[in-house]
């Protein structure tokens, strides 16, 4: 193998290596909310809720029920986050969601 398909074949692997957590199953976080919030177009009421986040969709479940949904995305953070919660806007529209211990965050894109 030359160096070229060598260095080809390392970078590939490092960038699966990296991606391969995010897309291999749903991430499942309690999430809670000591205020109201909107995700999506849906008022979600301050509580207890979980945040089921399966690749580019987020779910937030009230126990068994689904009580909002959005699309997507996760970026990279210089820090891991302190706490496991939502970033707002002035409006109460979610923004993020944060979890305790990551450096990566989910960012709404509705």
């Amino acid at each position: 193998m030359n160096r070229n398909a060598l260095a080809r074949t390392l970078a590939l692997t490092a960038a699966l290596a990296f991606t391969m957590p995010l897309l291999a199953k749903p991430i499942s976080k309690s999430l809670p909310l000591s205020q109201n919030v909107k995700v999506g177009k849906v008022e979600v009421k301050a509580g207890d809720y979980r945040a089921m986040i399966d690749d580019n969709h987020v779910t937030i479940l009230n126990g068994k029920k689904v009580v909002a949904e959005s699309a997507g995305r996760w970026e990279a953070r210089e820090n891991k986050s302190p706490y496991t919660g939502i970033v707002a806007d002035s409006n109460g529209h979610v923004l993020e969601l944060r979890f305790e211990g990551k450096s990566q965050v989910f960012v709404l894109s509705e």
